[in-house]
């Protein structure tokens, strides 16, 4: 018990929904738009008593952390929108004082048991997955993560040690982290800039050639045109997973590319196969033939993601042991808590890409556990906007052996960026090819929200 400790008073939510400028292809599926999920969660400080409002965001990427073969996108939507206003009214009942880290933690106790409530009045043909549940529990648990650190006029992540918490990382993660706690797996402030992860989605234009017509924004339009207006140095490349063919002629594609307009550039590549390989030959053979037709593109790839199913258990003999001898093979989608990490270590997986989608208090759990074994770490979004985008980075500047971040939203919604420009706009108008997350050193999460950003909030 401390006298740090807050306590839920209020929860209000709201939704936004943007339409994309272009569509992104995601698992064989073209998503055109996003539903925001907003939380605004006021807190009482124990020893003060003083009343505090902390504000959290997520995009509701429905497509990725439920790609169900029975339902479509927009049959998977209203459910899970269902479940973040259950979820969110649940919280506003708890009325115990903790740290947020306790207080997140007790509070997804109950969410499994919502989720199967859900599914059972809407009549779903399938539960809701578990890595659905983190995504729509996520902006609540960002809320009550800036929250703390606002009650308390410090930074969210100065937040995490011996000092505030009750219990040392044991109670979360096992006695394995006896005597452990979060400040040691964070930095006391953000990093100064960090390189951006460019995405290179299966549906876009690579130059000129391949444009069919223009969008006429403004905006960058190929990847010729985006490597040239910011500089970028960082590509996460999209790819089939079961077309060999098209996944090596994409590649090569890129770096060809990448070497006409930039010759020079230390280059980074990631590769994203969207689970789509059927085995760990695929992936093999993939870099093999890379490595033969480019002298550049395979030195540059500097880490694979999630190449399989996210369903580690069937696919137990799938093991990614021959390719973590060569490159950081990161557990992506199958990610949702330290059993599933243990898993995926003994499969071969010796990387974690962090998402601040599946909650604040997860990815700092998760962030502690893979640099306690060792563990190449990324953090990537869900082509988060706004508020969303500015979590995402926050999470990236306060891991130290994160080296670069993924942000997409300013390719794909530049919309939803467009209250936070006037405040935080180098973060969506990249130049020199980095996010100045030194901007992020603010309390709470380390930003303010605009009062432009905030009218769904504030009204209901």
């Amino acid at each position: 018990m401390k006298s740090t400790d807050i306590a839920i008073r209020e929860i209000k939510t709201a939704r936004v929904k943007y339409n994309y400028r272009t569509p992104i292809k995601f698992g064989g599926r073209e998503v055109k738009d996003v539903v925001v999920l907003q939380t605004k969660v006021v807190v009482e400080s124990r020893g003060t008593g003083k009343l505090t409002t902390g504000y959290g965001e997520m995009t509701l990427g429905n497509v990725w952390a439920w790609p169900s073969r029975k339902l479509n996108a927009s049959l998977t939507l209203l459910p899970l929108i269902n479940l973040f206003e259950r979820i969110c009214a649940s919280a506003s009942e708890y009325r115990e004082f903790a740290h947020s880290l306790r207080l997140t933690t007790d509070l997804a106790t109950t969410h499994h048991a919502m989720a199967e409530e859900v599914a059972r009045l809407v009549k779903l043909p399938e539960p809701i997955p578990k890595l659905a549940v983190l995504l729509v529990a996520s902006p609540l648990e960002a809320a009550i993560h800036d929250a703390f650190g606002r009650s308390l006029n410090m930074s969210s992540f100065d937040c995490l040690g011996e000092e505030f918490c009750s219990e040392d990382l044991s109670a979360f993660l096992g006695p394995e982290f006896a005597g452990l706690y979060l400040d040691r797996f964070t930095s006391r402030a953000p990093k100064t800039t960090m390189p951006l992860y460019h995405l290179v989605g299966a549906l876009d234009p690579l130059s000129k050639d391949d444009l069919r017509r223009r969008v006429g924004d403004g905006l960058p339009e190929t990847l010729e045109e985006w490597i040239s207006t910011e500089s970028l140095s960082h590509l996460k490349i999209k790819l089939d997973g079961d077309d060999l063919d098209w996944d090596v002629g994409r590649v090569t594609e890129v770096d060809r590319i990448a070497n006409r307009v930039a010759p020079d550039r230390h280059w980074r590549y990631s590769v994203d196969f969207n689970e789509r390989c059927p085995n760990e030959d695929y992936v093999i053979e993939f870099l093999e033939r890379i490595d033969r037709l480019s002298k550049t593109s395979g030195p540059r790839i500097q880490y694979i993601e999630q190449p399989t199913s996210r369903d580690l258990e069937p696919i137990a003999d799938q093991t990614m042991h021959r390719v973590s001898r060569t490159k950081p093979v990161v557990l992506d989608e199958g990610l949702l808590d330290l059993d599933t990490l243990q898993r995926a270590r003994q499969m071969g997986y010796n990387g974690v890409a962090l998402k601040a989608c599946k909650g604040q208090t997860e990815s700092l759990l998760m962030a502690a556990a893979a640099q306690h074994y060792g563990l190449f770490l990324c953090v990537q979004d869900l082509t988060c906007i706004g508020a969303s985008f500015l979590h995402s980075a926050s999470l990236a500047a306060r891991i130290p052996t994160v080296a670069a971040i993924e942000g997409n939203g300013r390719q794909y919604c530049p919309e939803g960026n467009q209250s936070w420009l006037p405040d935080y706009g180098p973060m969506f108008k990249i130049r020199s090819g980095t996010v100045p997350t030194e901007l992020l050193n603010g309390i709470g999460l380390g930003y303010d929200w605009p009062a432009a950003s905030l009218t769904g909030l504030e009204s209901a």
